[in-house]
């Protein structure tokens, strides 16, 4: 009795889903990250810090969720219009269609009898000779764009997950459990390692160098709360931006 081994080689399903919830978490914990540091750089109270943080972050999800959905809907246009072209010039002219495939699999190494077999059995059937069209001829991947509606929904959710996170110190501020500054530092260790984490897991799935990745990412969001504190320390200090008394 013979065992037959079947090899199952892992592939990243729905990578565009993917690639939604790392962005928007790391776009949400930058954009609140940077209105934090700013606001509270120039030592404002807590509720307007807390304020300007969450207008900032629902407002960065919305504006994401929004454009997202815009850019998968157009893409999925883009790819139906080329599908419904192809089904009619398979369906006008066939024999041109047939050839086209000749020559994808010709410039593959393939040739004679051979060729004659692979063409034959993907011309037989319609959906695997218009998705052969499509990948091989267009270089469209048919799966990767998934639902823009789903899409958006991810952005959204996930711009709101890492954004909450540097606004939940200055919560503990409002009820007189910390300062301000100790906040802030609060809020950057929290969004370093959160970012550290997303970018190593962004590394993994990309199959590239977890390390790299992470610290890529939470390089950005240092990077973005230096900046943000900076601009707000010195809009206090000039008179720019006035401080009541107190903090």
């Amino acid at each position: 009795m013979s065992t037959r081994i079947t090899h199952v080689e892992p592939h990243i399903k729905e990578s565009n889903y993917i690639r939604d919830l790392v962005f928007g978490f790391g776009d949400g914990v930058n954009t609140s990250l940077g209105i934090v540091a700013g606001v509270g750089g120039a030592v404002i109270a807590a509720d307007v810090v807390i304020l300007a943080a969450l207008i900032g972050m629902f407002t960065g999800a919305k504006a994401m969720a929004v454009q997202n959905y815009l850019a998968v809907k157009s893409q999925r246009e883009i790819l139906e219009s080329e599908i419904k072209r192809e089904e009619y010039e398979m369906q006008t002219i066939p024999e041109k269609e047939k050839e086209e495939i000749e020559e994808i699999y010709r410039a593959k190494g393939f040739e004679g009898e051979e060729l004659n077999r692979i063409v034959s059995k993907i011309t037989s059937n319609k959906d695997v000779w218009l998705k052969t069209m499509l990948t091989e001829e267009l270089g469209l991947n048919l799966e990767i764009l998934g639902n823009p509606l789903k899409g958006a929904l991810v952005m959204f959710g996930s711009f709101l997950l890492g954004g909450i996170l540097p606004i939940l110190p200055y919560f503990a501020v409002k009820a007189g459990l910390t300062s301000s500054i100790t906040a802030i530092v609060i809020a950057i260790v929290i969004s370093v390692i959160s970012s550290f984490i997303v970018g190593a897991l962004k590394g993994r799935i990309a199959k590239k160098s977890w390390i790299k990745g992470g610290i890529e990412m939470a390089g950005l969001g240092t990077g973005i709360a230096l900046v943000g504190y900076g601009i707000g320390s010195e809009l206090a200090s000039t008179g720019i931006v006035s401080v009541p008394a107190g903090g």
